[in-house]
């Protein structure tokens, strides 16, 4: 009787110390109700015990690799047509079934405190979440959570999956994404998935992953402030690259959404480097080639104790980025308020960034930007202007053009008189017999009235290079 016993207890022994094979596990990014991005391998992943088999199948489509030593596992399926609803089988030791998965376009939302902005402080909120009611656009909000290193998945305080868009939901999620994703739905007809990953009063240099930070020595003083990581604060380099964006990297999707800026307005000229960067930084580890990358070029604002002229430094940073391939800005000097850095009007923001996506992903013919400065030539004692995207025509809203303001070589800006002539606009001040530069909306409170005929407003530029304020600040 001891001996079986003792027999009895070897074995539990043994079976305790046996550890069970790991049960195949999804991202939290990866779930009921998700949308899958049509048109293109979809990447699939996971954790299991090193060296399990996994199978993914949705309809037809069926893939199958192993976990590496790690227990980290990735493939790619064929999604079926877009539309749904499809269920997704993930199968190891464990069966995993997805149901309610749709198929159509992903875009991820990203910034500060204006891609935050939540529909119930947009423009007639009521009226907005009552008429919510899009059972295809499905959205994600990814937790706020800054991190010393990588992660591998979402974490954080409420974090959950995903949900199908209604007025119980809509409510606290970003205004622009909604908006955006809901004039893409309308346009396409297909299924929208939306991926919030924002968090406001953060700066760039925070989404943009350390390796990138580190290869350019423009940026050390960065890398040197985030040194001794600080747990809980969002503003130090990396952060949110390692908690909010490194999670969901792997996610098959169609382009980004991004309005951020506010917090690196001080330091414009460095942010001229940074932000394209960063740009750079995510299509590179998602691996995904050079996708649409759209961002909102920031409204006029009153930036109290800084010089008027740093947001305009800001607004041409991103300006310059559009010399990246797949990038799109949404101008909205015309619908901000110079008393209020979060205008409320998220709608016509989100419109404008959607057509930039129809134009660049869906080859839509549509004119789906402002006037954007081209070129400059000297005549005599004026200067004629050309430009990009004038649509139908250059329109002066309201009465004369305003906002000009021309120089000669003693660096020293007055107003001048501009006026549209067919697509050019010729600017000249009798203060300025031999002038060489202008500058248009350069002050963070303008609000200037040169659109095209579509009603889409120019973009803030200078044709100069003189010394920025901004300059050598890091």
């Amino acid at each position: 009787m001891k001996r079986s016993r003792l027999l009895m207890c070897c074995l539990l022994s043994l079976a305790c110390a046996t550890p069970a094979l790991a049960e195949v596990r999804l991202p939290k990014v990866i779930g009921d109700h998700m949308v899958i991005q049509q048109g293109q391998p979809a990447t699939i992943w996971g954790w299991a015990e090193a060296g399990e088999k996994v199978v993914v199948e949705m309809g037809e489509s069926r893939g199958e690799t192993q976990a590496n030593d790690a227990g980290r596992w990735s493939l790619k399926i064929d999604p079926p047509q877009a539309g749904g609803p499809y269920e997704v089988h993930v199968v190891g030791t464990n069966t995993i079934k997805l149901t309610d998965v749709l198929v159509g376009e992903v875009w991820v939302c990203s910034g500060q405190s204006n891609m935050q902005w939540s529909v119930n402080r947009a423009l007639n909120p009521q009226e907005e979440i009552a008429a919510a009611k899009y059972p295809h656009i499905r959205l994600f909000t990814v937790a706020r959570n800054p991190a010393k290193e990588p992660l591998q998945d979402c974490v954080g305080k409420g974090q959950a999956g995903w949900t199908d868009c209604n007025p119980g939901t809509i409510a606290g999620f970003t205004a622009v994404g909604y908006f955006f994703g809901r004039k893409l739905h309308q346009d396409l007809d297909v299924p929208v998935g939306l991926v919030n990953t924002s968090w406001g009063g953060t700066i760039c240099e925070a989404w943009t992953s350390q390796p990138t930070l580190k290869s350019d020595e423009a940026f050390a003083p960065i890398v040197e402030r985030a040194a001794n990581f600080k747990p809980g604060n969002p503003n130090q380099g990396s952060a949110l690259y390692n908690g909010m964006i490194n999670p969901i990297v792997p996610l098959s999707m169609r382009g980004a959404i991004w309005y951020q800026g506010e917090s690196n307005v001080a330091r414009a000229e460095q942010y001229a480097k940074l932000f394209p960067a960063m740009i750079s930084d995510w299509r590179k580890n998602w691996g995904q080639g050079d996708f649409p990358f759209l961002f909102v070029q920031l409204a006029p604002f009153r930036y109290k104790g800084k010089d008027s002229r740093e947001c305009a430094e800001l607004w041409e940073a991103q300006l310059k980025t559009l010399s990246l391939p797949q990038t799109g800005m949404a101008v909205t000097t015309d619908i901000g308020n110079i008393k209020d850095i979060h205008p409320k009007n998220k709608q016509e923001v989100g419109r404008r960034l959607a057509l930039w996506a129809l134009a660049l992903a869906h080859d839509k013919t549509l004119v789906h930007s402002g006037p954007l400065y081209a070129g400059q030539k000297v005549e005599g004692n004026k200067i004629r202007l050309s430009f990009n995207h004038v649509g139908g025509g250059l329109v002066a809203k309201g009465g004369d053009l305003t906002h000009f303001e021309i120089a000669g070589s003693d660096e020293k800006f007055v107003p001048a008189t501009a006026t549209i002539d067919g697509d050019a606009v010729v600017v000249q001040s009798d203060d300025v017999a031999k002038p060489v530069a202008v500058r248009f909306a350069w002050t963070d409170t303008a609000e200037p009235n040169l659109f095209n005929a579509e009603g889409l407003p120019a973009s803030p530029f200078r044709t100069d290079e003189f010394k920025l304020v901004t300059a050598d600040r890091r």
